[in-house]
């Protein structure tokens, strides 16, 4: 059977995530859904990552194995005509080799978290950006992330459903920018790891807002990641402002690097 790699791309908001489940709406089970449109029998699809309810993507992948050998142009057009009117975009499609797996073959995941500071309520950006009122110190905050970049144990920035096997993950880069939006500034945090736990950079960004704000100090970082308790975390930020940007593979499907 053929394998198509799929760089997806999607508005979160209406999704239980991106996990099939029974009776709920789920990204997976959207994709599967307009697959089974063009061939009976489609097999379950794989993604790079699970992103929880309300999460959104930019370059989620995923793979499929279609009995046909479709042009994948005509595959990627097609999708896009049965997921209507979803909000998700099958933005590409690539022909892979049959061992290639859109999770396995990942060398690194990328995520974007947007946050705006302002006191007016967002509208435009209404669900696709966390808003907090007070004003933030963008240096107290990247004191604070340097304390995470490199392998250690995330036990305090995981959630306790989480069920990886190990809390010990190496996080490569967590970099923060910050640009002037109408009567505010957004702030744009990178994240940069092979693979990330559930929650984690919620957690993360939860615990840096607390620093931006002045109620953390930047150190205050180091004794909650040193604790290894959930409990010493900072406030799990919401889903709105998160996106899946980017996977990165040895040989990248689409070209992208």
């Amino acid at each position: 059977m053929p394998r198509y790699a799929l760089l997806v791309e999607y508005d979160g908001r209406p999704f239980v995530g991106w996990q099939r489940q029974v009776d709920q709406l789920s990204v997976q089970g959207a994709i599967e859904a307009a697959l089974a449109r063009l061939e009976a029998d489609v097999p379950t699809i794989a993604a790079a990552g699970r992103t929880d309810a309300g999460v959104h993507a930019t370059g989620q992948v995923a793979h499929c194995d279609m009995a046909r050998d479709w042009n994948p142009f005509r595959l990627s057009e097609a999708l896009n005509y049965h997921l209507k009117p979803q909000p998700v975009a099958i933005l590409a499609a690539k022909r892979v080799a049959d061992d290639w797996h859109a999770r396995f073959s990942a060398l690194e995941r990328q995520y974007v978290f947007r946050l705006i500071s302002r006191r007016a309520p967002l509208t435009h950006d209404a669900g696709f950006a966390w808003q907090v009122k007070n004003r933030l110190d963008p240096d107290a905050m990247r004191e604070g992330a340097r304390y995470l970049i490199g392998h250690h144990d995330f036990t305090t920035f995981r959630a306790t459903i989480c069920q990886a096997a190990s809390p010990v993950k190496t996080l490569d880069e967590i970099s923060i920018t910050e640009v002037a939006c109408r009567h505010g500034r957004e702030f744009r945090f990178f994240l940069r790891a092979r693979s990330f736990l559930h929650n984690q950079v919620r957690s993360i960004v939860g615990t840096l807002e607390r620093v931006g704000a002045g109620a953390w100090a930047p150190e205050d970082v180091k004794t909650a990641l040193e604790a290894r308790d959930r409990a010493a975390c900072g406030p799990v930020c919401p889903a709105d402002g998160l996106y899946l940007s980017h996977v990165r593979y040895r040989e990248p499907p689409f070209g992208d690097g």
